[in-house]
């Protein structure tokens, strides 16, 4: 009689900080279960900026071969740094992404840094470099890229080749209620989700007839609504905070559209929540992740990230709002190709 198999999925997370990655791990140990496989989710150290190393060393020292109880672990699937640095015969790398600030992000982040601080980072950079590259063409057994953006980051920062296969939504109970009055906006509230670009285009707009509501927390909430009040916005703008996945879902359902517009963001899986609701996607040609899968015209709207730009598309769907639903309609036809089924196919193929 042939044994169940065992799959972890391994992600690395920060304290008191739910990412998306944690989101994704979750969904995929539910796809494993569905499937017929045993499955849970292990949260590893990522540890505070400056102490990632420690991290690394956790990592790979945490022992993923077999259960409590002296059972084998058939595979491991690792999604970020630096879960990847977990040993085992049978491991596939679904990269989310590396330490971003010594990656894409440098020159964001040693912006601000004085002499004596670049120097010191650059060494750490250089040293993350070789190790994630040895951890992600050695330690893993398969690297496949959660988006063409990760995977062109892992040519342009070591050469290293990966397959591409794209997350589909966690599974929710998804629908369409119509095409409401309202923009809907969903992510943690931080400078490279640029939810304040959505406040200045609001501002900028000439119908006022659509209303925003932004939910999600984070460091930029009190900045963002005291920009709301100094823009005389209140009155169309609404903050949300934190909501419930009833919620979540149903935002989607009710909303005209979905505003997403991140800076070079990994994946981003707010598009395929928004395309699986059938609604369109308003975002930015330097999105990253939503830019590739958002079809200007077709599925959603995609331009130059300055407020008078997304004021233009917002105003366009404010007086159009058949137009959102025929691009929301082909949203969802798009959402239809990325399904859990053939991600678990793919991610347990035999090596």
């Amino acid at each position: 009689m042939s044994r169940t198999k065992r799959i972890l999925v391994v992600t690395s997370g920060a304290l008191f900080v739910r990412g998306g990655h944690l989101a994704i791990a979750e969904a995929t140990a539910a796809a494993l279960r569905s499937a017929g496989y045993l499955s849970e989710v292990m949260v590893t150290p990522q540890n505070r900026f400056g102490r990632q190393l420690s991290a690394y060393w956790a990592n790979w020292l945490t022992d993923v071969g077999e259960t409590a109880d002296g059972q084998p672990v058939d595979q491991v699937i690792s999604l970020r740094f630096p879960s990847y640095a977990v040993r085992h015969w049978h491991h596939v790398c679904w990269l989310n992404h590396r330490m971003r600030e010594y990656y894409d992000l440098w020159e964001r982040f040693v912006r601000g840094l004085g002499r004596k601080g670049k120097l010191k980072e650059g060494v750490r950079r250089r040293v993350f470099h070789s190790l994630d590259r040895w951890l992600l063409t050695r330690n893993v057994n398969r690297l496949i890229a959660q988006s063409k953006t990760i995977q062109a980051r892992l040519q342009r920062f070591g050469r290293i080749p990966s397959e591409l296969l794209y997350p589909p939504p966690p599974v929710r109970p998804y629908r369409n209620d119509g095409y409401g009055d309202y923009v809907f906006a969903v992510s943690r509230l931080t400078p490279l989700k640029r939810l304040g670009l959505l406040v200045e285009a609001a501002a900028k707009m000439k119908d006022q007839r659509l209303a925003i509501k932004i939910a999600g927390e984070g460091e930029e909430a009190g900045l963002l609504r005291e920009r709301i009040k100094d823009l005389g916005l209140e009155g169309r703008i609404e903050m949300l905070g934190g909501v419930s996945d009833a919620e979540l879902v149903t935002h989607y359902a009710r909303c005209r559209a979905v505003y997403f517009a991140p800076w070079n963001e990994d994946y981003g899986f707010v598009t395929l929540e928004a395309f699986r609701s059938g609604k369109a996607v308003i975002t930015t040609a330097d999105s990253g992740g939503p830019a590739v899968l958002v079809r200007h015209g077709e599925n959603g709207l995609v331009g130059p990230s300055t407020p008078e730009a997304v004021a233009g598309h917002l105003d366009a769907l404010a007086e159009d709002r058949g137009r959102a639903e025929r691009m929301g309609q082909a949203a969802a036809r798009d959402a239809a190709l990325h399904t859990w089924e053939r991600a678990v196919e793919v991610l347990v193929r035999p090596l």
